[in-house]
């Protein structure tokens, strides 16, 4: 069994473009439960909208590609007021509700036929991509070296983007998080009532970190249009939410690096079981009587008993703090 070879391919993983795009997609989630304690399942909503208004402006309307990043970041945002408006006075499991069935009604509106000139229905759209690889200083068709491990120059261009937007916004989020507001923020996750007390308006707050957050998530499904070249609904189903919750756990919430190590971690986790579990399987002796599809679902299985195990013995995460993640939700 070749187990540097797994390792290199697991290593691709965790600085590849995934990570990157469930880190943003984390750190976006990590404002809304972390910080404020909101609880949001659909935070691939917002990156849907995000990739679409991108794809939409460019393909659909001929418009420059920096336009539809904006109307892209601008309808994240949007879509954070119209869910949060009528459900952030209510309890928390009112706004997971309506979050996770909007997301999902999103996904199908947007797949829809009736909606073939715009969107693309089931077939999605591409060739929207160009201008941002235009600035590219590597070769698209050349393979380069990090580390050890190969990659092609768009992606390599990709990660470079990518990685220096997560930093910035871990940047953001610290200055954000160590000001009165985020102090603030913190208070009304704690205790709404004391919050409120104290003459803050701990729905305004609430709102405000719902379109920060949301309009994180949108960032990070205009990243992923832009890297992968194409944009499809189906790919923005509610379990690409779960697996950024489950970045953000196992990295640690309520903590400024956590969602970016724990995105990191969970592709890295979820890539070496599979790389090893194909190896097994191959040849003309293979070690396990496992099919491709039951490999599949066997590193997800693994994986979910990592975190299970993680729940247990560390349930604030690699990162966290015990005490930041005991919320009143």
């Amino acid at each position: 069994m070749d187990v540097i070879g797994a390792l290199q391919v697991s290593f691709a993983q965790l600085i590849g473009p995934s990570a990157i795009f469930y880190a943003l997609l984390a750190i976006g989630l990590n404002l809304h439960f972390g910080y404020a304690g909101l609880l949001n399942f659909g935070q691939i909503g917002f990156a849907l909208l995000g990739g679409y208004g991108v794809g939409i402006m460019t393909i659909t309307y001929q418009q420059p590609l920096w336009l539809g990043v904006l109307v892209g970041l601008a309808a994240a945002g949007l879509l954070a007021v119209v869910l949060g408006i009528p459900t952030l006075r209510l309890r928390a499991d009112y706004l997971a509700i309506v979050t996770i069935a909007a997301s999902e009604v999103l996904r199908l509106v947007f797949r829809s036929t009736a909606s073939d000139s715009v969107t693309g229905s089931t077939n999605g759209l591409y060739g929207f991509a160009d201008p941002f690889f235009r600035y590219s200083p590597f070769d698209s068709g050349r393979q380069y070296s990090l580390l050890g491990v190969r990659f092609y120059g768009d992606d390599l261009w990709a990660m470079v983007v990518g990685w220096t937007l997560v930093l910035v916004l871990c940047g953001f989020v610290y200055l954000l998080i160590h000001s009165p507001w985020g102090r603030v923020l913190k208070a009304v996750r704690e205790d709404e009532d004391a919050a409120r007390s104290l003459g803050k308006n701990v729905f305004v707050y609430k709102l405000q970190a719902l379109v920060l957050g949301g309009m994180i998530g949108g960032l990070g499904g205009v990243f992923n249009a832009l890297q992968t070249k194409s944009i499809n609904p189906d790919f923005y189903s509610t379990a690409q939410t779960f697996f950024a919750f489950g970045a953000l756990i196992l990295g640690g919430a309520a903590t400024v690096f956590g969602p970016v190590v724990g995105a990191m971690l969970f592709w890295f986790l979820l890539a070496i079981p599979d790389a090893l579990l194909r190896q097994a399987i191959s040849g003309p002796d293979p070690l396990l009587s496992l099919t491709e599809q039951q490999v599949g679902a066997m590193r997800f299985v693994l994986l979910g008993l990592m975190i299970a195990l993680l729940m247990v013995f560390r349930p604030q995460g690699i990162l966290g703090n015990k005490r930041e993640v005991q919320l009143n939700v």
